[in-house]
C-alpha cells in the first residue's frame, strides 16, 4: 500500500511540474481596427491550435517551451503569421492582424459547403459572375445572362412561347437547382418561365457550381446549381437606375435603394420589362419571339446584432403577361381554334429570411423560403392552370473540432403542393374522378467533415439522407479532394458523388403542351440516380503587368433510370419512360482569363461534351446509340474589354459560339437533323460621364444570325387539314429550335449608382 501511495505522489509531482513548464497564449486577431470572428488560430507543424471567439479572442493553453510559428486565418483574409518564442511557465499575449485580399482566386464563396470559405481554399470548384461581368453585354434577366458562361447553356425548349431551362454540362435543365440565398426557390413549376423574372437589381453575385450537389442540396441538382446571391442592404447603392430600350422595342428599367431606421437597414429593387411588338422577320405568320410584360419587386431587410450575428428578411412579388402565337390572335380568341396563340399568365410571390441563433461560441443558422406560383396558361386549345406551394426549412450547425477538422451538420424539410387541370393531379376512386393534389414530404438530414490533411491538401467527405414521401429514404455520399499552394495561384481538386431527383413531367418539359404532340407515360417513373466524377485545375499566372488565369475540368456522369422523352418513336407523341439502359454525359472545359492591368481583360472559354444514351426501346429490342438533342458537341463564350482610362471609356466584346447539336425532326422530315455551326455576337461602348453616372450602347447579334424552320406547318397549327396534300403526314411541330429568332438590333442605355 505505502508503494503504491508513494508511486502517486511521483506522479502527481511530475505532472505538476510538467504543467508548471507548459504556456498560455492569448490574444486578438483584428484587421482594418475591427476584430475577425471565429478566425483560426495555430502553432504551425504542431496540433496546437484553436478557434477565436465572435470578438476575435484567442486562448492556447498547455504550450510546451519552445519557438514557433503562430498562425492567423480567416475567410476572405490574408494568413497572418509571425515567429514568437514561448518561456517555460509562461502566459503570453499576441495580437494578430489580417488583411484583405485583392485576388478574385481569394473571393469568398458558399455555394460548394454551404459555408463561407475563400474560393481558392474551397474542395469544391465554384465560378463566381458579378453585375459587373454581365454588364459586357446588358440583358433583362438571369436565364439571358448565364449566356456569357461558358459550360452553362440557356435553352430555349419552344419556338412560340420560348421557354427556356439551363443545361449544365449538356445536362437538361430538370438537373440544375437554381436557389436564392442558398433556399430552393426557384423549382418545378417556377423553372419553366421564372428564370426571366430574376432581374439584375437584387443579385450581388451568382454562384456557378458544375456537378452533382444532393449531398448538401437534395433533388434537382445532379447537374451543378446556381445560388442567386442577393444583394446585401447594408452596403447596396443608396440609389441605383439602370435603364436601357433596344431598336426592336424591348425596354427595360432597374431601380434600387436603401432605408435606415434603426439597427435595420432595407433594401428596394424593383424591375420592368415591356416589349410588345409581333415581329415576324422569317415571315411564318408567327411572332418571331413572345411579346412579354413583366414586373418584379424586390425587398430586403438586414438587422444589426451582436457579434455581426445574420438576421435578414426578404421578399419579392414577380407578374409576367406573355404571348407567342399567330399575328393576328387577341384575347377573345384564348383557347379557340380558331387563331393559334400561347398565352401565359404568372403570378408568383416569394419569402425568405435566415437567422444565426443566438447561442454563444455556436455557429447555427436557421434558414427558411415559401412560395407560390401560379399559372393560368394556354397553348392553342390546351388549357393549363397550375399551382404550387413550396415551404423549406434548414437548421446547420458549424463547429471546428479541432485545428484540422470542420463539421457541419444540417437538417431540412421541404414540402411542395402541386395541383393543376392535368389528369396527372385527378385520381378515380369508384368510377368517380376527383382533384388530387400531388403532395411530396422531403425531409433530410446531413454531415460534412472538411479534414486539413496537410498545409496544401483538404478532404471533404459528406453525407445525406432524404426521405421522400412517395419513394421512401433516399441516400446520397460525395467525397472532394484538393491541394493547392500557399497562395492559392495552383490548385487540383477531384469529386465523386451520388445524386438522385424526382420527376413532376408537367413542370419540366412544357413541351407536353404546347404544340400538337400528346404525351405518353408507359410506366409508373422511379427516381434517377447518377454517379459523378470532376477533376478540376486552376493555375494563376502573374507577371508585373498582369495575370493569366487557366480553369481546366473533366466530367464524367453516368445516370441509371434516367427519364427522357422520346420524340422519334411516334411524331405526334412526346413518350416518357425510364431508361432501359444508361446514360452518359462526359466531356472537358477549359477558361482562360488574361488580365493586362486596368486596361486589357478577356476571357475565353471552350467545352466539348458527349451526352448520349444507350437503351432498348422496346423489351426484345436491340440497344440503340442516341445522341442527346439540343446539345452541341463543342462551345464556346468569351468577352473582351478595353478600357481608356484617360477617356472614361470601355469596349466589350462578347459573343457564344455553338457547333452542331442533334435537333428532334419528323419522318421524311425535309429539315436538317443538326443544327449548322454559328455564333450570337454583341458590341458595347460604355463612357463615365461623371461620378455614379454612365451611359452604354452597341449591337447585338452583330452578324444578324437566325435560325431557319423552326416551325413544322406553321399554315395549320390545329392540324385540321393534315390529311389534306400532305404525303408526309407532317404535323405542327414547335420543338425544332436552337437559337433566339431575334437579329441584329441596337442598344442605348444608362446607369447611375449613388
Amino acid at each position: 500500500m505505502k508503494q503504491l501511495l508513494l508511486i502517486l505522489v511521483l506522479l502527481s509531482t511530475s505532472l505538476g511540474a510538467t504543467w508548471a513548464q507548459t504556456a498560455t497564449l492569448r490574444g486578438q486577431v483584428r484587421a482594418g481596427g475591427q476584430p475577425v470572428p471565429f478566425a483560426t488560430v495555430a502553432l504551425k507543424g504542431t496540433t496546437l491550435g484553436t478557434t477565436a471567439s465572435e470578438t476575435g479572442t484567442y486562448t492556447l493553453k498547455q504550450v510546451p517551451a519552445g519557438t514557433y510559428q503562430l498562425v492567423a486565418s480567416a475567410v476572405g483574409y490574408k494568413p497572418a503569421e509571425r515567429t514568437i518564442t514561448v518561456p517555460p511557465g509562461a502566459a503570453l499575449e499576441h495580437n494578430l492582424l489580417l488583411a484583405g485580399v485583392a485576388n478574385e482566386l481569394q473571393d469568398v464563396v458558399i455555394s460548394g459547403t454551404l459555408g463561407e470559405v475563400v474560393k481558392s481554399e474551397s474542395p469544391v470548384p465554384v465560378e463566381i459572375f458579378t453585375p459587373k461581368f454581365f454588364q459586357k453585354n446588358p440583358s433583362p434577366s438571369l436565364f439571358e445572362n448565364l449566356t456569357l458562361v461558358n459550360g452553362v447553356r440557356p435553352q430555349l425548349n419552344c419556338s412560340v412561347c420560348a421557354t427556356g431551362d439551363i443545361h449544365i454540362h449538356g445536362l437538361e435543365g430538370a438537373y440544375t437547382m437554381v436557389l436564392i440565398d442558398g433556399m430552393p426557390i426557384v423549382s418545378a413549376l417556377s423553372t419553366v418561365y421564372g428564370l426571366s423574372g430574376i432581374p439584375n437589381s437584387m443579385v450581388e453575385r451568382i454562384e456557378v457550381v458544375k456537378g452533382p450537389a444532393s449531398t448538401l442540396y437534395g433533388s434537382e441538382a445532379l447537374g451543378g446549381l446556381i445560388n442567386v446571391i442577393t444583394k446585401d442592404p447594408q452596403k447596396a447603392s443608396r440609389l441605383s437606375v439602370d435603364g436601357f430600350a433596344t431598336s426592336h422595342g424591348e425596354t427595360n428599367l432597374d431601380l434600387g435603394t436603401t432605408l435606415r431606421a434603426g439597427k435595420a437597414t432595407s433594401l428596394l429593387t424593383g424591375n420592368v420589362f415591356h416589349f410588345d411588338q409581333r415581329r415576324d422577320v422569317n415571315r411564318d405568320g408567327f411572332t418571331d419571339i413572345p411579346t412579354q410584360k413583366r414586373a418584379s419587386v424586390f425587398n430586403k431587410w438586414s438587422f444589426a446584432r451582436p457579434e455581426n450575428q445574420v438576421a435578414s428578411l426578404a421578399g419579392r412579388y414577380y407578374y409576367e403577361d406573355r404571348f407567342g402565337g399567330q399575328l393576328p390572335w387577341r384575347n377573345e380568341f384564348r383557347g379557340t381554334d380558331s387563331i393559334y396563340g400561347e398565352s401565359i399568365y404568372t403570378n408568383r410571390y416569394e419569402l425568405l429570411g435566415q437567422y444565426q441563433l443566438p447561442v454563444r461560441g455556436q455557429k447555427m443558422m436557421l434558414s427558411g423560403s415559401y412560395n407560390r406560383h401560379r399559372q393560368n396558361s394556354v397553348y392553342g386549345t390546351t388549357l393549363y392552370k397550375a399551382t404550387q406551394h413550396v415551404a423549406f426549412g434548414q437548421l446547420t450547425w458549424t463547429r471546428a473540432l479541432s485545428i484540422r477538422h470542420n463539421l457541419l451538420l444540417g437538417a431540412a424539410y421541404r414540402y411542395t403542393w402541386y395541383d393543376d387541370n392535368t389528369p396527372a393531379t385527378e385520381q378515380a376512386t369508384n368510377n368517380l374522378v376527383r382533384n388530387q393534389p400531388d403532395v411530396v414530404q422531403l425531409p433530410g438530414v446531413f454531415a460534412q467533415d472538411e479534414w486539413r490533411l496537410t498545409e496544401h491538401a483538404t478532404l471533404l467527405a459528406g453525407l445525406r439522407l432524404d426521405y421522400n414521401s412517395r419513394h421512401g429514404a433516399i441516400l446520397s455520399p460525395r467525397v472532394n479532394y484538393k491541394w493547392g499552394t500557399d497562395d492559392g495561384s495552383r490548385v487540383l481538386r477531384l469529386g465523386v458523388g451520388n445524386g438522385f431527383r424526382v420527376v413532376n413531367l408537367f413542370t419540366e418539359d412544357h413541351a407536353a403542351l404546347t404544340g400538337a404532340r400528346t404525351v405518353v407515360v408507359e410506366e409508373q417513373l422511379r427516381p434517377e440516380r447518377s454517379w459523378n466524377t470532376t477533376l478540376n485545375y486552376t493555375h494563376q499566372l502573374r507577371t508585373a503587368t498582369g495575370s493569366l488565369t487557366f480553369d481546366g475540368s473533366l466530367f464524367w456522369t453516368y445516370f441509371t433510370n434516367k427519364i427522357t422523352p422520346d420524340y422519334d418513336t411516334d411524331p405526334n407523341q412526346i413518350v416518357y419512360r425510364n431508361l432501359r439502359g444508361f446514360a452518359v454525359s462526359r466531356g472537358a472545359s477549359l477558361n482562360a482569363d488574361l488580365a493586362l492591368g486596368t486596361q486589357v481583360k478577356i476571357m475565353a472559354g471552350i467545352t466539348a461534351l458527349d451526352v448520349y444514351r444507350r437503351e432498348q426501346r422496346t423489351p426484345d429490342g436491340p440497344t440503340e446509340y442516341i445522341k442527346q438533342l439540343h446539345t452541341p458537341a463543342l462551345s464556346g463564350t468569351y468577352a473582351a474589354s478595353y478600357t481608356a482610362e484617360r477617356w472614361g471609356l470601355t469596349i466589350d466584346y462578347t459573343g457564344q459560339v455553338n457547333g452542331p447539336m442533334q435537333l428532334p425532326v419528323q419522318p421524311n422530315d425535309y429539315r436538317p437533323s443538326r443544327s449548322p455551326w454559328y455564333s450570337l455576337q454583341n458590341l458595347q461602348a460604355t463612357k463615365r460621364l461623371g461620378k455614379g453616372l454612365e451611359v452604354y450602347g452597341g449591337v447585338k447579334n452583330l452578324l444578324n444570325f437566325l435560325p431557319r424552320h423552326v416551325l413544322l406547318r406553321s399554315f395549320d397549327p390545329f392540324d385540321k387539314y393534315v390529311e389534306q396534300d400532305n404525303p408526309n403526314g407532317y404535323t405542327f411541330d414547335t420543338e425544332y429550335n436552337y437559337a433566339p429568332v431575334q437579329g441584329r438590333r441596337v442598344f442605348l442605355g444608362m446607369r447611375y449608382a449613388l
